[in-house]
């Protein structure tokens, strides 16, 4: 009777949901529907009758799409792309709190897994911070490098004027003697001809050969926008004004290298070529080190500033997500980066990210732009720039950043995506300064999944496929079959028996934190010394011999960096990154300690008792009234923060 009672139960169950005429509509972002995105097709829906849980529909599964590549003298090649392409932008106000005045040591490990993979690394301190900036050589309190006149802000962005001392240029000069850094400093302009030049003389004192560039200017074309020039300031007068600062350079009195000097640094205001016909980069010529740029997607200054256009990062998340970002980037400056090479001189993209004014929750901090800042900089190759920096502001901009300044004694670093996209990046390029990229318009130019071809020599090495869509299920990963020669190009085939894999993944493109490069991370917010965690797990494919392919896998979401032999993956792997100890100072308050003595012959009732109180320098705590209900507490502390692994280390 049960089993009876339970088949009628079932039965008017399966029939109450036969009736049931709800219809269900699922929305997909833009661009981001597996089903368009892949071109797969369902099984005709009316010839199944039966309820939603048991139908036998199934799907296409994504094409497998060819990357045919060819040994020597291919077409449409980038220039040769120098290892430390993928660059960090710092603003100048904010050196102290990513670097620190002591040098933090999770920024040193940071920066020596990119060093490892590309021999040197490039970073730009500058901004809007860098046009008011003043050196001042008495000291500072609390013995800071810099102070912020925090009542003299001004552009849109409510930039303070600051004051620095020479040890500020002493703590970058500090850092390339321990890791092979080199600096682009900006050189305030705000006030010409009574330019402020001591902070490229103090760069030339502390950085000497790592000093490779000094900014004249940031974004000059947003002068007058800014309260900086008077109305019909235009690209002449950029140059008239160039033309002062290096008459100033070539005193006697002022030693300045006037060499190393990087224009126009503007970003949309100006059209380029405007710029160029001035003869600013014939007339300039011995002075030049670089031709640079700078330019963001969008902006987020309404939200942060009040000022400009308000945005909606919901609707603005899926134009991140696809190829076309990328080229929109680069589309106005193939004319430029080729008038660059006529005069011989690198053209770098100074300042970028995924939106000025800070970025955006949601976008800027999520998975979708460690694809993004992967894809961007690969095409920013593929279009003969020298060099890309990406920004990274202070604690208001959702760039990754270390912890806030009151917390840094018991926080990490957070790391935030586009750092894994330069790790991916510089592993891609490699660090034999004679890599070309080639955009290869795969999967008929499908913009989900882009994919460039790396070759050295003549010789393709690498591949590095990108998967956009977001699709936990599977039904949206891909394959391509790399083939090196055969086929249609007349040449033997020399597919290499088996391949190495990376991968860059996260379970979505909205993932924050814990995204893995060959299974190693970076971890969560306030986690990371900089180094990465986990055993690193590189994919070894068999090859198709026989039909001349290899079929990678790529994930959705996900980037693929196939190395197509055992020295590709090797030459990248560069040496071992040099860490440094988080022990490195030793901290005399905010730490959990006890004699090894005494604990080794108590049980803690009581020895710790009379050390219970604030945790904070200088300051009681009603914690001292309870020492006595509470005489274990001790070793309770001493546990917990022994097992955080807090007990010992210093920050």
């Amino acid at each position: 009777m049960v089993s009876r009672k339970l088949a009628f139960g079932l039965g008017v169950f399966v029939q109450a949901l036969g009736l049931a005429k709800g219809d269900v509509t699922v929305y997909y972002a833009p661009g981001q529907n597996p089903l368009q995105a892949t071109g797969s097709a369902a099984a005709a829906a009316a010839s199944y009758t039966g309820v939603a849980a048991y139908n036998p529909t199934t799907l296409t599964p994504p094409p497998n799409f060819p990357i045919q590549l060819v040994q020597g003298g291919v077409p449409g090649l980038s220039m040769q792309i120098p290892g430390h392409f993928f660059g960090f932008s710092v603003e100048m106000s904010v050196v102290d709190q990513i670097c620190d005045t002591f040098i933090n040591v999770p920024f040193l490990n940071l920066i020596a897994n990119l060093v490892a993979r590309s021999g040197q690394f490039m970073i730009r301190v500058g901004g809007n911070t860098q046009e008011t900036a003043a050196v001042i050589y008495d000291t500072i309190a609390n013995g800071r490098v810099m102070e912020k006149n925090l009542t003299g802000v001004s552009n849109p962005t409510q930039t303070p004027p600051l004051l620095i001392t020479p040890g500020y240029l002493a703590l970058l000069g500090n850092i390339s003697s321990l890791i092979n850094v080199n600096w682009i400093l900006g050189v305030p302009f705000y006030t010409p001809p009574n330019f402020q030049l001591d902070i490229v003389e103090l760069g030339q004192q502390y950085l000497g050969e790592h000093l490779i560039g000094i900014q004249v200017g940031n974004e000059p074309d947003f002068y007058v926008d800014h309260g900086h020039r008077s109305p019909g300031y235009g690209p002449q007068d950029y140059v008239n004004e160039f033309g002062e600062l290096v008459s100033a350079m070539n005193n006697p009195a002022n030693s300045v290298n006037q060499h190393l000097l990087i224009g126009p640094n503007v970003d949309q205001g100006w059209n380029l070529q405007d710029v160029w016909n001035t003869g600013f980069a014939d007339t300039y010529n011995n002075n030049l080190a670089a031709l640079a740029v700078e330019r963001y997607p969008t902006d987020n200054c309404f939200a942060q500033f009040g000022t400009g256009t308000p945005r909606d990062p919901q609707s603005l998340f899926p134009t991140y997500l696809t190829h076309q970002s990328a080229q929109d980037m680069a589309s106005p400056y193939p004319a430029s980066t080729a008038f660059a090479q006529t005069k011989g001189k690198p053209f770098y993209m100074m300042e970028t990210n995924t939106a000025s004014c800070g970025g955006f929750a949601g976008i800027s901090d999520v998975f979708g732009a460690a694809l993004w800042g992967v894809d961007y900089a690969m095409t920013m190759a593929y279009n003969n720039f020298s060099g890309i920096m990406f920004h990274f502001g202070g604690h208001n901009v959702f760039y990754n950043v270390p912890p806030p300044t009151n917390q840094s004694d018991f926080h990490q670093y957070t790391v935030g995506p586009i750092y894994y996209s330069a790790i991916v990046v510089a592993e891609a390029i490699g660090p034999s300064n004679t890599s070309q990229v080639q955009d290869l318009g795969a999967n008929n130019g499908d913009p989900n999944t882009p994919a460039y071809a790396i070759y050295e020599n003549g010789q393709p090495v690498r591949v590095l496929l990108v998967n956009f869509i977001d699709d936990p299920s599977g039904n949206s990963d891909v394959t391509s079959g790399i083939s090196i020669g055969g086929g249609q190009t007349g040449l033997p085939g020399t597919t290499p028996a088996s391949v190495k894999v990376k991968y860059l993944r996260a379970s979505s493109v909205s993932q924050k934190g814990n995204y893995t490069w060959a299974g190693q991370t970076w971890g969560t917010q306030f986690s990371s010394d900089g180094r990465p965690v986990g055993d690193e797990q590189i994919t070894t494919i068999n090859c198709d011999q026989g039909n001349n392919v290899c079929n990678i896998p790529v994930y959705a979401p996900s980037v693929a960096l196939v190395f197509l032999s055992d020295a590709a993956q090797t030459e990248n792997a560069g040496e071992p990154s040099t860490t440094y100890a988080t022990t490195a100072r030793t901290k005399m308050y905010n730490t959990a300690t006890v004699d090894p003595a005494v604990l080794a012959t108590s049980n803690g009732a009581k020895q710790m008792s009379s050390k219970l109180a604030s945790t904070s320098k200088g300051s009681a705590s009603a914690a001292q009234g309870i020492r006595a209900q509470l005489p274990g507490l001790g070793v309770v502390l001493f546990v917990a923060f022994g097992g955080l692994g807090l007990l010992g280390r210093g920050w």
